[in-house]
């Protein structure tokens, strides 16, 4: 083969080379544009397991993952992880563990990402010992009060929300705490609270309904 055709060959295979480059990376771009990863049922799965991708640290809480759960257990005032994204009506399942001194809570549709209060988001909230009983850990405080007592410190429980238009419920272990209506909030991220004791969050995931 002389020096022409060498070249000739050599610049051929060089452009092949870069043209499957390119649809590599349109491929990889195409992929990463799908959204968040659903299963079957509609499940995206918001805390994983292993680290605290999906969620910006509100306050000073010592939150970290262990134990395929995020906890915190000390900080000098009220602290949140806070969910990159937004969502407007849903269904949301996740387990949570407290000692009997803790104070958390599950806020929802934050207007603020940056301010989390129970008046700028919905606060369902885990709070055994609350002094004030009436918004105590099954209610979503200052909008309907827990249909029952139920003492959840020391154990994982379960909890589900959730949010259709003004329609707001909460489920505990099961049992049903609030079914309410409140037009205040419509859309936001959602916030897992950190502000007395130890709190563990685990198994955080949600399905958007349309």
């Amino acid at each position: 083969m002389d020096q022409q055709h060498a070249c000739s060959r050599k610049s051929v295979l060089r452009r092949a080379r870069l043209a499957a480059i390119g649809l590599s990376l349109v491929v990889l771009a195409a992929c990463g544009s799908t959204g968040p990863e659903v299963d079957e049922e509609g499940w995206q799965v918001l805390l994983n397991g292993s680290d605290l991708s999906g969620w910006k640290v509100v306050g000073d809480a010592n939150w970290r993952v262990e134990d395929r759960a995020a906890r915190a257990d000390k900080s000098t005032a009220a602290s949140f992880l806070v969910s990159q994204e937004s969502f407007t009506n849903f269904d949301l399942e996740l387990e949570f563990w407290v000692d009997t001194a803790a104070n958390s809570g599950v806020f929802l549709r934050c207007q603020d990402p940056g301010t989390i209060t129970d008046t700028s988001c919905y606060e369902a909230n885990i709070f055994d010992t609350r002094p004030d009983q009436t918004y105590r850990t099954g209610s979503i405080v200052n909008v309907a009060e827990p249909a029952e007592f139920v003492y959840t410190g020391g154990q994982w429980n379960r909890l589900q929300i959730a949010a259709a238009g003004t329609r707001l419920q909460v489920t505990l272990n099961g049992r049903a705490m609030v079914d309410a209506e409140d037009s205040r909030l419509s859309r936001g991220p959602i916030a897992l609270q950190y502000a007395a004791g130890t709190v563990m969050f685990r198994n955080v995931r949600i399905r958007q309904r349309t």
